[in-house]
């Protein structure tokens, strides 16, 4: 915390956006307080810092829309919270927390919450990456649930894009959602990879039964920012999958040695 604010302090920045969180969903219930220490107790010490900054304009705290629970229909940025794993209830405890401190000190936060967010670098445990390698080198992709879970898949270039106007141009003590026009499951996504890469489904896909606490959907409403901000996603999922199956390939030698899984850090 020292050296963040020693940081902070001396680029006097106006504007801290923060990615920082333990963010494996499935996991948490393995290690729940290193979820809480890390996303909640950390980021309440963090805040009591960072709300002193006499320079800061902003300061965008990126949260998810695991805090909702699993939904049915489009769901605004006003849907109440019903977490459903640690992760999701580490998050919104932390939101919570931060919507006290704007009450209590006008704190100029502002929340995004991003649907799922991919492309071509990302961790090789993310479903689509992970698809793609076990193709290359010829393992079976453990599918949780079937893939039957819906989601929508963001690009994160427009991400970034849609995280700088919130920071310029977003009102504190507003959330805002990132999120594509198309939901679709986690299967189709798989399907489509193997469509791009040639191969049949059958041969490179096994289902496991689901995760606990895993959401069936959430599925977001983005209109605020997209009328408010005047941003809007450009790529699909065919992007995305192109691109990342590019990465991949090109790297494959590299990524073979690199860790196909997550592995938890306390």
């Amino acid at each position: 915390l020292d050296a963040i604010e020693s940081v902070a302090r001396a680029f006097e920045a106006p504007y801290i956006v923060n990615f920082a969180a333990q963010s494996m969903v499935a996991q948490s219930w393995a290690n729940p307080d290193h979820w809480f220490m890390t996303n909640t107790v950390s980021m309440v010490k963090l805040h009591e810092r960072v709300r002193k900054f006499p320079f800061l304009k902003k300061y965008v705290h990126v949260s998810t829309p695991e805090v909702y629970g699993s939904c049915s229909g489009l769901v605004p940025e006003t849907a109440p919270f019903n977490p459903s794993t640690p992760y999701a209830a580490s998050k919104a405890a932390c939101d919570l927390s931060l919507l006290t401190f704007k009450q209590a000190y006008d704190f100029p936060v502002v929340f995004t919450r991003a649907a799922n967010v991919a492309g071509p670098a990302q961790q090789l445990f993310r479903i689509i990456p992970k698809t793609v390698l076990c193709i290359l080198t010829g393992q079976k992709l453990r599918l949780e649930g079937g893939g039957h879970s819906v989601r929508s898949f963001i690009h994160m270039e427009d991400v970034v894009e849609g995280t700088i106007r919130i920071a310029r141009d977003g009102t504190p003590g507003e959330a805002y959602h990132l999120s594509t026009d198309r939901n679709q499951s986690i299967r189709d996504v798989v399907t489509e990879v193997c469509g791009q890469m040639n191969v049949n489904f059958e041969d490179h896909v096994t289902t496991t039964p689901g995760r606990l606490g895993q959401d069936a959907a959430y599925l977001l409403d983005c209109t605020k920012i997209r009328t408010q901000l005047g941003w809007k996603s450009l790529k699909t999922v065919e992007n995305i999958v192109a691109e990342t199956i590019d990465w991949v390939t090109k790297n494959l030698q590299t990524l073979r040695a690199q860790p196909a899984d997550y592995i938890h850090k306390a």
